[in-house]
């Protein structure tokens, strides 16, 4: 049996080694190991990784199976979950789910347990986003000024304009003045 693990991090700051680990504790060595760094909301077709291991699985002619920690690894929408399953299951290729007990969501009950998970991990993700967007609400209405602090008052700011109309270097006048090259950057492009 040839296995494709598949795993996923949202953010470049999160590494894939715990799930890797987890597959192999599990006694899974896989023959093909793909990895994106990518939000879940992002559809598995427009995954650069994932494109990659279908093609690979597609050429595979032998038994295949994908293995995943987590469900939410495959996506967070429960539609693009259950038509990566059903384009998985087409090519012949079980889909397991360490999580789920090890569960096969191409057998008649893992499409059941699939479809209940995905619907309420769509609903969790919609939550958060509604939980969120209340908070920032409420924030916004009780005077609170949302996002980054800002690193310079209008007299710094003045004195990087100056500067940089002296065509003083970027590095320079962002060690001079104590903040970072973007942020002189910007002050550059907004009095252009």
């Amino acid at each position: 049996m040839h296995t494709f693990a598949y795993l996923r991090v949202s953010t470049s700051e999160q590494t894939t080694d715990n799930q890797l680990l987890e597959l192999r504790t599990a006694g899974y060595e896989p023959d093909a190991v793909y990895q994106d760094t990518i939000s879940g909301k992002t559809s598995a077709a427009d995954r650069p990784d994932f494109g990659c291991m279908l093609d690979a699985i597609t050429r595979t002619k032998r038994p295949k199976r994908l293995i995943v920690t987590k469900l939410d690894r495959l996506g967070r929408d429960a539609v693009d979950i259950q038509q990566t399953i059903r384009r998985l299951a087409e090519l012949g290729c079980a889909v397991r789910v360490l999580q789920l007990g090890d569960l096969d969501l191409t057998s008649t009950a893992g499409k059941l347990v699939m479809t209940t998970l995905a619907a309420v991990a769509e609903m969790e993700r919609d939550i958060l986003v509604e939980r969120t967007k209340a908070g920032l609400a409420r924030a916004k209405q009780a005077g609170t000024t949302l996002g980054r602090p800002r690193v310079t008052d209008d007299a710094k700011a003045a004195a990087i304009r100056a500067l940089l109309a002296e065509n003083v270097s970027v590095s320079e006048i962002a060690r001079q003045h104590g903040v970072s090259r973007q942020t002189v950057m910007r002050l550059r492009d907004a009095a252009a």
